[in-house]
């Protein structure tokens, strides 16, 4: 018996904003402070995360905030043929000190210094417990990435905008937060307000299939849910949750999935083995036990 349609339209819902919203305004007001010991190193801050793509839904809890500075940046021209990659490193000889291991420390110092033992750096991001007022942040320091396409002089380059951070193994991180995040925007209103509102039925049927043992916790982040989501036609979207649904899975059927693209269409969706991809064997496994779950909820 599939999942009534009462039940959809509950999960679709997006929770509680304010909260979260105070909680980002104040960690934005001490990261962008003058007093900081980078403010002169052009930081960024934005959210990102479920509640910076309004995806977030009752259960969520972490505001995830992004600071990143532009006063230096890290690069890939790989693609470049060796007269532009000639032409890149005489514009750009690369004679900078500052660094990304200098900006992150300073920015989890900082931090410390204005939240005290409530700060503790994780494997990615440096961890800011909430209290009374605020909830729990994650606050990660990056560095611009440009991903370059052309580079041919300075007045006619041609690149892809990123972050990029480290791992302390040393594994290199590179996303695109801000066109992940554009990309939904667009994808929301492209299919007349139901794509957002399609994720957060997913996530709250990810939160009860772990509840109730269908899945373990971890095999479906909500970044590679909105990604899975953002490969099916806009077509398949409206009319209810139910039909929605079902068009959905019917797609993700029949599609040719390696050719699935995350939301900021620069890193596939589906690949073993990489930071920013999504295990396929994960994918697989979330929506077997999805139509499971659809017909016994």
């Amino acid at each position: 018996m599939a999942i009534p349609e009462h039940q959809l339209v509950t999960w679709s819902a997006q929770g509680a904003v304010q909260q979260s919203a105070a909680t980002y305004a104040t960690i934005k007001a001490v990261l962008e402070d003058p007093a900081a010991p980078y403010s002169n190193r052009s930081p960024s801050v934005f959210l990102q995360g479920s509640y910076g793509n309004d995806t977030n839904i009752y259960a969520d809890s972490d505001v995830d905030v992004v600071i990143s500075t532009s006063n230096i940046f890290y690069y890939d021209i790989d693609t470049l043929p060796d007269n532009q990659k000639t032409e890149f490193h005489r514009v750009h000889p690369g004679s900078g000190q500052y660094s990304y291991e200098q900006f992150k420390l300073e920015v989890t110092e900082w931090l410390r210094q204005r939240f005290g033992t409530s700060v503790r750096p994780g494997s990615k991001a440096i961890f800011v417990a909430g209290n009374g007022t605020r909830r729990d942040a994650d606050v990660l320091p990056a560095a611009e990435f440009r991903h370059y396409f052309k580079f041919p002089n300075a007045q006619g380059q041609n690149y892809a905008k990123g972050i990029v951070f480290w791992k302390p193994d040393g594994t290199r991180i590179v996303n695109y937060p801000r066109p992940h995040s554009e990309n939904c925007t667009i994808k929301h209103q492209a299919t007349n307000q139901w794509y957002k509102r399609t994720v957060r039925v997913f996530k709250n049927m990810r939160n009860r299939m772990i509840e109730q043992g269908f899945i373990q916790e971890g095999i479906a982040p909500s970044y590679y849910l909105e990604g899975l989501l953002y490969n099916v036609p806009n077509i398949s979207f409206g009319g209810s949750f139910q039909s929605t649904f079902n068009e959905c899975m019917n797609y993700f059927a029949s599609a040719d999935s390696t050719q699935f693209t995350c939301a900021n269409e620069r890193h596939w969706l589906l690949r073993e083995g990489q930071e920013v991809c999504w295990s396929p064997r994960d994918c697989a496994a979330f929506l077997s036990a999805v139509r499971t779950f659809w017909q016994n909820p």
